[in-house]
Formats: C-alpha cells, sequence, structure tokens
C-alpha cells in the first residue's frame, strides 16, 4: 500500500536537515532506509545501513521517489545448487567452447 498523496512523501527531518546543510561531495550516514529520495538529494552520497554495515549509494535523478533502503540490499544472494552446480561450473570454465563439428562439406 502507498502513502497518501495528500501526505506526501516520507522523509526523516534529521535526514532533511542533514541533506540542506551537506555540502556537494560530503557523505552523509543514515539509518534511515525508509526516507524517500527527493530531488533536493541527487548527487549526493549517502551511507545507507543495512543491518551490518553501511553501502555507499550515491542518489541519481532516476532514483527520485525511489526508498533509500531499496538500494543497500540486507541479505547476501548465495547461488543455488551446492557443490554439483560448483562442479557444473568448473567442468565449462576447464573446457574451452568448441564449434560444432558435426556439419562437414
Amino acid at each position: 500500500m502507498t502513502r497518501s498523496l495528500k501526505k506526501g512523501p516520507y522523509i526523516d527531518s534529521k535526514l532533511l536537515a542533514k541533506v540542506k546543510e551537506s555540502k556537494p561531495g560530503s557523505v552523509i550516514k543514515t539509518w534511515s532506509r525508509d526516507s524517500m529520495i527527493s530531488p533536493e538529494m541527487v548527487g549526493l552520497i549517502f551511507e545507507v545501513y543495512n543491518g551490518r554495515v553501511f553501502i555507499q549509494v550515491k542518489a541519481t535523478e532516476e532514483m527520485v521517489g525511489h526508498r533509500l533502503g531499496e538500494f543497500a540490499p540486507t541479505r547476501k544472494f548465495v547461488k543455488h545448487g551446492g557443490k554439483m552446480q560448483r562442479e557444473l561450473e568448473s567442468g565449462r570454465a576447464a573446457k574451452p567452447v568448441e564449434a560444432d563439428q558435426s556439419v562437414k562439406k
């Protein structure tokens, strides 16, 4: 469910104060993952906390309207397949791909 249009976008008041005081090129550290990226934030660099470490996010025009937390993933993706998948991948990497020899002239 989205936020009501009459309320406007949610931006943490402390974060908004930091944005207004910041200079271009400075890094703004924040824990407010639920704050929306506004046009004033474009070009600024944020360090967004993901629960373990701070991840640097540079706000661009395409990000306006999205939340800061969308660009700082909280979970690390581990490949599916385990041991069997690793063997297949190492086998592919070891063998160079050869041209199809079944067609003869």
